[in-house]
């Protein structure tokens, strides 16, 4: 792609031709401005050119008077200064006229005056110089050449009126000087005058270089003028600007009117003053405001400083940037700055933050939460030497009542037990639920073992009481592990896992009871479940790690984004296959960490990628059918930055075949978040299309064996395919092509409407920086 020049005189290649106004170039530059300086910077040194002519003339009067009759020197000499007179007079009136453009006849047309002065001042070298005595001649000389230089150096921001005044009095001089001396010396004057021709046209160049530069810059402040002041009318920022004192100069109409204030008002006002609003007086300050004062105080840029600033009776939040200015001898001018009202979006970041650290079913604290206050009271306790403790509890027979009465049933009951559980913990204990029908409690003093026993009893019997629901009686109960720290572990994580396997302990006892962790516990699970207990350790062990298959767009090939693969290698066991470990995590209800775990790595290594590409992660239906998994959404995206666009779910059909679920509900709640959702698998399954009408998926995946099968010939795969991608399209969705995995596969596909397409074809399974190279080519192709 052509790019055009950022401005018209960027360019250092002056025509010569155009420079000396003999035509006009068939270019994009407009000369009229630069043929402006070219006149003005005459007429500049038009009374110097008068003067130079007058003393020029008085000279060779003194010069020739022995010789010449007074009445011949008086008439030329009166000649002389007519002449200089009315081309200095003339260059002095038409600067009114040039003074921003000139045409190309102002130029060529003061050619004729330096004919007209090269005319008188050809006389005395013509007239007298060729039958003077050597002194005579070469005096004339040497006052001539004074005469051509002084009028070089004045009339050279016209090269062609200077250079035709050199060339015909040059040629007067080299003539007299052939008869008074010879030839020697007339090439010699010759040549100076070749030379003074070079010097005026080099200052000519010179000077037409300088005022485009001058253009230019000015061209260039004023598209940043008029682009400052699109930016201000366009957008919902605002520009502000402080001199040395702090105080406000040139303030733009949109920040006055954020701050509620006049525009001609707010100029000289105190910026501090202006921000702290009624607070001022008082001297009751926001943080983000002393923050802002020491930046301004010890003159540093800042970026992104987020305040508190009373505008009116309601409170707006700011987020402002600035950097000092200078000028050329490094004096402080004062700050420069954008500003923005991020009041909306700090109400929303609380909003998605608060529903990263609570259950959004029963209001409690959720496991990222729980997992801060365990860490705080671990802390406490290694300080002052005591002991915490985490309480881990699981309710038994809850996943009857959701098979039997459904899961409106079952979330109802889980706010009953939150309840329930509420009024049993005091200050001393944290009480929040760690998804599904798992809760815990922090108890953050555990210096005195009967009260923890205590509580784990007084917990067991009150959650066992029966539950009256919609003319129900639900009975359910509760089983606990309880792990001490730092006993039993030193750090949280330590500290839950000993608690799971106590709670394990419990289950396995029947439920109804609570263990306290032992040692021994880890060897019972190792020689119970050598495979289920590697699979919960397998995150915390970094023995998880993920894979990025890269999607592209079936007809450019560019990259879309990469779906995210769980892989596990057990340093023991090797390589095990996900067939064989994800239906074991979710029959063990490891589905949900390891989902967030997945999740929450996916987001965070997205976020590292030059690409801006979408990253898709599978979600299991036991991941769907929790209402907390919205919060683990809403977490793994705000702890990780990465915009809620840039993400995509992967759900299945069987999501939807169990009815009365909350899946449907959780899926809404993550839509309304932001994120995208891609139908797996499509037409394997359930394959029921209700549920597209009512969740709005934006892609439909096809299953690789239709894809194979198709490329074989198979009819009804091919049907199918072209009736998925027909269903797609109308329902405004986009269809995604798997194990596309030869050339032949991929037209088969584009040629059948799958707007995407992955693939060993376009890239197995890549581990991280593989994937994250492949980001960084696919963004440098896209800016090339």
């Amino acid at each position: 792609m052509r790019t055009q020049p950022a401005s018209q005189f960027a360019h250092p290649r002056i025509d010569a031709r155009a420079l000396l106004g003999l035509y006009d170039p068939a270019d994009t530059t407009d000369w009229g401005p630069i043929r402006a300086a070219q006149l003005n910077a005459g007429a500049h040194l038009a009374l110097f050119l008068l003067a130079t002519n007058v003393v020029g003339a008085t000279l060779v009067a003194l010069l020739l008077a022995p010789i010449v009759p007074v009445w011949a020197l008086v008439s030329w000499g009166a000649l002389t200064t007519a002449v200089g007179t009315a081309v200095a007079f003339r260059r002095l009136a038409s600067r009114h006229r040039t003074d921003i453009t000139a045409t190309l006849r102002d130029v060529r047309d003061t050619v004729l005056d330096g004919i007209a002065l090269a005319a008188v001042w050809s006389i005395p070298p013509l007239a007298v110089g060729v039958r003077a005595d050597p002194a005579a001649a070469f005096g004339l000389w040497i006052v001539l050449s004074i005469l051509m230089t002084a009028s070089a150096v004045a009339m050279a921001a016209l090269p062609l009126a200077t250079m035709s005044f050199l060339v015909i009095v040059g040629c007067a001089l080299a003539v007299m000087l052939w008869f008074v001396a010879g030839p020697l010396f007339a090439v010699a004057i010759l040549l100076f005058t070749t030379l003074l021709m070079i010097g005026c046209f080099s200052r000519g160049r010179a000077l037409v270089v300088i005022r485009a530069g001058e253009i230019a810059l000015a061209e260039r402040d004023e598209t940043v003028s008029l682009l400052l002041r699109e930016f201000e009318d366009h957008s919902a920022d605002w520009l502000w600007e402080t001199d040395a004192q702090r105080r406000i100069v040139r303030a733009s109409s949109r920040f006055a009117h954020s701050v509620g204030l006049d525009p001609v008002t707010v100029n000289g006002k105190p910026f501090l003053e202006v921000l702290a609003g009624r607070t001022w007086e008082a001297g009751e300050f926001t943080p983000g405001l002393h923050v802002l004062a020491e930046k301004l105080k010890a003159r540093e840029p800042f970026r992104d400083l987020v305040l508190a600033v009373p505008v009116g009776d309601e409170e707006r939040w700011w987020s402002i940037t600035a950097s000092p200015r200078h000028d050329d001898s490094g004096a402080f001018l004062g700050f420069r700055g954008v500003g923005s009202d991020v009041t909306e979006q700090r109400a929303s970041n609380d909003k998605i933050n608060r529903m990263a650290r609570f259950d959004t079913l029963t209001s409690l604290p959720n496991r990222l939460l729980i997992h801060e206050a365990l860490g705080r009271a671990m802390a406490e306790a290694e300080k002052w030497g005591s002991k915490c403790a985490f309480m881990m509890i699981d309710l038994d027979r809850f996943k009857a009542v959701n098979d039997t009465l459904g899961h409106p049933i079952g979330d109802r009951l889980l706010g009953r037990v939150s309840e329930r559980l509420g009024q049993l913990v005091t200050e001393n204990e944290t009480i929040g639920r760690l998804g599904g029908d798992e809760f815990a409690v922090v108890v953050r003093d555990a210096g005195q073992p009967e009260r923890i026993e205590k509580l784990a009893r007084q917990i067991i019997e009150t959650l066992s009481r029966p539950y009256e629901l919609d003319q129900h009686t639900l009975y359910i109960g509760a089983s606990i592990g309880v792990a001490v720290g730092p006993r039993d572990g030193r750090t949280a994580e330590m500290l839950i896992r000993s608690a799971d396997l106590a709670l394990y302990r419990s289950k396995d006892a029947g439920g109804g009871t609570f263990h306290c962790y032992e040692p021994q516990l880890h060897v019972q699970a190792e020689e119970r479940r050598v495979l289920e207990l590697a699979l919960r350790q397998a995150v915390a062990n970094g023995e998880m790690h993920l894979n990025y298959q890269p999607v592209v767009d079936a007809g450019t090939g560019t990259l879309t984004g990469f779906e995210a693969l769980l892989r596990w290698t057990h340093p023991e066991l090797g390589t095990i296959s996900p067939a064989k470990f994800v239906p074991l995590a979710e029959d063990a209800r490891m589905i949900a960490p390891i989902g967030e775990w997945v999740l929450r790595t996916a987001c965070t290594e997205a976020m590292r990628w030059a690409n801006p590409v979408r990253v898709a992660v599978n979600v299991s239906p036991e991941q769907l059918h929790n209402p907390a998994f919205v919060t683990v959404v809403a977490s793994a995206l705000a702890n990780s930055g990465l915009p809620a666009d840039r993400l995509e779910l992967e759900v299945t059909e069987s999501v939807f075949m169990k009815e009365g679920t909350c899946a449907v509900r959780v899926l809404e709640q993550i839509l309304d978040l932001g994120v995208r959702l891609s139908l797996d698998d499509f037409g394997t399954g359930y394959s029921s299309l209700g549920y597209l009408s009512r969740t709005r998926f934006s892609s439909i995946k096809i299953d690789r064996s239709f894809v194979t099968q198709a490329s074989k010939g198979v009819r009804e795969a091919i049907a199918i395919i072209r009736a998925v991608v027909a269903l797609a399209s109308s329902l405004g969705m986009a269809t995604t092509a798997e194990g596309v995995e030869t050339e032949d596969e991929h037209l088969m596909v584009q040629q059948l409407g799958c707007t995407k397409v992955q693939g060993y074809y376009f890239g197995r399974p890549l581990p991280v920086e593989e994937a994250r190279a492949v980001a960084g080519r696919s963004q440098e192709a896209a800016a090339a």
